[in-house]
């Protein structure tokens, strides 16, 4: 009688430990998939201030609720990086961004809360003082005026957020606007030049200058400030660098233009050759100053 109150009883227990077996074989591999431990009360809210005791553009993002991890993207193309309670932002230049705050909760389960912020003036220092750089917009293109260097053959083009000169047999043509630079102050000029086929026979050249630029005649006031030419080894086959990084051809360091006089002067772009071929675009067009 003994032995079999013991057999049923462990027959029991067997059968409970196959019951929990199959229990916890049921359950996902991951958390957040079914298992019950997923967060559902997350809070991705945040507050903007502007930083008062800073006569930058600084700006303090203050996450109001709890969270595993918090990641934050600032807006430009920064993308989304790891950060906390709060984090603190200088945007130099005027615009529109788009701050979002990324919280992770238990089981990998994650909101977005986005805020727009308004930067209405570029730092006077630290700002890009080129309007229109980015070419994103009938507003930015506004911002520039084509040099008619040459008559025709070379030809510059606004599209799809960037500015293409195409043409060649020696033509020439470029594109300018006024800026406004302190005296004292360096400033380094930069873009993105790229091409999808290389070039033949061709310059790109930059200048700083207060002497205005006139249709029908070459620009060279002051000498270039930055520039590539086939003819120094870069631009032959198909390529996409900043002008200072890339370029080739020139003596001393790309992009630099000391101002000697609180003014307004001339940002001039030009671009010819014999074959531009497919063209030569650039975009994000700065200057900023450096001290």
């Amino acid at each position: 009688m003994k032995s079999n109150i013991i057999s049923k009883s462990s027959v029991r227990v067997l059968s409970i430990m196959l019951v929990a077996l199959m229990i916890i074989s049921c359950q996902p591999d991951e958390l957040g998939s079914g298992n019950g431990l997923v967060a559902t009360d997350m809070d991705a809210s945040f507050t903007i201030t502007q930083v008062t005791d800073n006569n930058k553009n600084t700006y303090l993002f203050t996450a109001n609720g709890s969270y595993l991890t918090s990641h934050w993207d600032v807006g430009g193309d920064s993308g989304f990086s790891i950060g906390g309670d709060t984090k603190e932002v200088f945007f130099p230049d005027e615009g529109t961004y788009n701050i979002q705050h990324k919280v992770t909760g238990i089981g990998g389960a994650s909101t977005i809360a986005s805020q727009d912020l308004v930067v209405e003036i570029s730092d006077p220092i630290a700002g890009n003082i080129v309007k229109g750089g980015r070419f994103d917009t009938d507003e930015d293109i506004a911002e520039w005026t084509v040099l008619n260097i040459s008559a025709s053959g070379t030809e510059w083009t606004f599209a799809d957020g960037v500015a293409t000169v195409q043409g060649g047999g020696w033509n020439q043509k470029g594109i300018y606007q006024t800026v406004d630079v302190i005296e004292g102050l360096t400033y380094k000029i930069d873009m993105l030049v790229s091409s999808t086929s290389g070039v033949q026979d061709t310059w790109f050249e930059v200048f700083a200058s207060s002497t205005p630029p006139v249709d029908g005649a070459d620009y060279s006031a002051g000498g270039a400030k930055a520039k590539f030419s086939t003819w120094g080894g870069c631009g032959t086959g198909p390529f996409s660098w900043l002008l200072t990084v890339g370029g080739c051809d020139f003596n001393g360091e790309q992009g630099i233009y000391v101002a000697e006089a609180t003014e307004t002067i001339y940002l001039v772009i030009k671009c010819g050759g014999f074959d531009l071929k497919d063209g030569v675009s650039i975009d994000n067009v700065e200057m900023r100053a450096q001290n």
